[in-house]
C-alpha cells in the first residue's frame, strides 16, 4: 500500500491531500525515549506510532498555525545510552534544532535531562504521572497516567473473581516498578485483598523462573507483575504456565498477547488481566481522537508494522492529537502559551473520553489528566474490553492510602526532589525466595 493509501485512511474526512501549500520550515517535535535496551519496547513502537500520525497530518497539508501550513518533523532520540548522552540529546533538539514539544516515556532514562528543559521553559510530555512535581510547571502527563489507572483492573477482578483473594506481587525497583507497586497494593487494601507475597527486583534482573518459584511459595490466587517491562512480562508469564499456576494473573501490559498465548495456551492467558486494548475493539468505536476514527489507526498501525503493536503504539500519537488541537486553538506553537491552551478548561477529551486535570494531592500540581480506563480480558484469543473503570472516583475516594504506600516506597514528590539514598541492589538467592520488605 502507498503512503497516500496511509493519509486517505487516517484522514477524517477522506479528503484528498490540500495541494498549493508553500513549502515552509517543518515545525519539529522532539522523541527522547528509550529506543534500546529492556524499556525498548516502551519506545520504539511509539515513534512509529508518531510517524503514522506526522503522515497522516502533513498528507492533509500539515499543522495550521495563524493562517499557515507547517509540514511536521518527528526527531527521535535515545535515552537508554547513559545520562550525559540523554542531556546532550535534550539540549540538541531544542537548542538545534528548535523542537516545541518533547516526547518522552519518562523514568530514570529521562530524569537526567528534566531540570534542564524545565529551565528552558520547554513543554514534556511523559507517560509517566510520577515524575510530576511543582519544580516540573512544563511537564505534563496527558495521555497514560500510569500507574493509577491499574487500579482499575483490581477492582473489576475483586468484583468478578470474589474467590481469588490471596495475592502475589513483583515489580521491578525503578521509577516505573514502584510507583505501580504502590498503586497495586493500594488497590488491593481497598478490595480487601491479602497480600501474601512481594519481590522486587532489579531492572536488569531475567530469573523470571527464580522471581515466580518465590512468588508461588505461599499458594497464592492471583499474580500480579505490576508494571515489568515487556520481555520481563512475558518471561513471568511463561514461567508461571510452566510451573503449574492456575489462578488469576493481573498485570498492567500484556504486549504482544499472541506469543504469549502461543507459548502457554488460550486457557491460560483467559485469566490474564490487564489494561491496554487493541483499538479495533467495539467498545472505542465511539471515543472521540485519532481524527475520530481509532480502528483506522489501528488499521493502518498493523498494516505498516504487523506484528508490532504494543501499550505506546498509540499513546504518543494521542498527544500529539491534543497538542495538535491546542497550537491550533492558541495559533502558536510556543510552549507555555501552548500549555495555557491545553488547560484552558479543567475538564477535556481524553483516549478514553471526558477527563480532569488532577494530581495536587499525589504529585504537588494538577498536571495529569485523568479519566476512565479499560480492563481487558483476552477472550477466543483475542484482548477485549470487559469494563471502563473510574480512575479518577478510585482517586478522590482512596487518595489518602495511595498517598501514604507512594511515600512509604519513597515516590511521593517531596522525596523525588531530595537526593536519594543509595539502593542496594536486592538478589534472588539460589532458591529463588525473597520478600524486601522483610529486608
Amino acid at each position: 500500500m502507498s503512503r497516500t493509501s496511509f493519509a486517505q485512511r487516517l484522514a477524517v474526512t477522506g479528503s484528498l491531500p490540500r495541494l498549493g501549500v508553500r513549502t515552509r520550515a517543518p515545525v519539529r517535535i522532539g522523541f527522547l525515549t528509550p529506543l534500546s535496551g529492556p524499556e525498548e519496547s516502551w519506545g520504539r513502537p511509539g515513534l512509529d506510532g508518531c510517524r503514522l500520525w506526522a503522515e497522516g497530518l502533513n498528507a492533509r497539508g500539515g499543522l495550521m498555525v495563524g493562517g499557515r501550513r507547517y509540514p511536521i518533523e518527528i526527531v527521535a532520540r535515545d535515552s537508554a545510552a547513559s545520562p550525559t548522552a540523554t542531556r546532550e540529546a535534550a539540549r540538541e533538539l531544542v537548542e538545534r534544532l528548535g523542537c516545541r514539544l518533547i516526547l518522552t516515556l519518562g523514568g530514570d532514562s529521562f530524569a537526567p535531562a528534566l531540570p534542564w528543559l524545565m529551565a528552558q521553559k520547554v513543554l514534556v510530555a511523559t507517560l509517566l504521572p510520577s515524575d510530576l512535581s511543582p519544580d516540573t510547571p512544563y511537564l505534563i502527563a496527558p495521555a497514560e497516567v500510569h500507574p493509577l489507572f491499574n487500579v482499575t483492573g483490581v477492582e473489576w477482578l475483586a468484583q468478578h473473581r470474589p474467590a481469588a483473594r490471596r495475592v502475589a506481587l513483583c515489580s521491578q525497583t525503578d521509577r516505573l516498578g514502584l510507583p505501580s507497586l504502590a498503586v497495586y497494593r493500594a488497590a488491593f487494601e481497598v478490595a480487601g485483598r491479602e497480600m501474601i507475597r512481594e519481590i522486587r527486583y532489579a531492572p536488569e534482573e531475567t530469573d523470571a523462573a527464580g522471581i515466580v518459584r518465590a512468588m508461588l511459595a505461599d499458594d497464592p490466587d492471583v499474580l500480579c507483575w505490576c508494571s515489568s517491562a515487556p520481555p520481563m512480562m512475558r518471561a513471568l508469564t511463561e514461567a508461571a504456565h510452566a510451573q503449574g499456576f492456575t489462578g488469576e494473573i493481573l498485570a498492567c501490559t500484556a504486549d504482544d498477547y499472541p506469543q504469549m498465548i502461543a507459548r502457554t495456551s488460550p486457557e491460560f492467558m483467559a485469566r490474564y488481566t490487564f489494561q491496554f486494548p487493541d483499538f479495533d475493539d467495539p467498545a472505542l468505536a465511539d471515543t472521540a481522537f485519532f481524527f475520530r476514527r481509532p480502528e483506522a489507526f489501528f488499521a493502518a498501525y498493523n498494516e505498516r508494522f504487523p506484528g508490532e503493536w504494543t501499550a505506546v503504539s498509540w499513546e504518543y500519537a494521542s498527544i500529539l492529537d491534543l497538542w495538535h488541537a491546542a497550537v491550533e486553538s492558541a495559533e502558536t506553537t510556543e510552549p507555555a502559551t501552548v500549555l495555557a491552551a491545553m488547560k484552558r478548561s479543567q475538564v477535556m477529551p481524553h483516549a478514553f473520553g471526558p477527563a480532569r486535570w488532577w494530581g495536587g494531592e499525589v504529585f504537588g500540581i494538577d498536571n495529569a489528566l485523568v479519566g476512565d480506563w479499560p480492563v481487558v480480558r483476552i477472550e477466543g484469543g483475542r484482548a477485549k474490553i470487559v469494563a471502563f473503570g473510574s480512575v479518577l472516583g478510585w482517586l478522590e475516594a482512596h487518595g489518602p492510602r495511595l498517598a501514604h504506600h507512594l511515600e512509604a516506597l519513597g515516590q511521593m514528590w517531596h522525596q523525588r526532589l531530595r537526593p536519594a539514598p543509595r539502593r542496594r541492589r536486592i538478589n534472588l538467592p539460589a532458591s529463588g525466595a525473597s520478600d524486601p520488605r522483610s529486608e
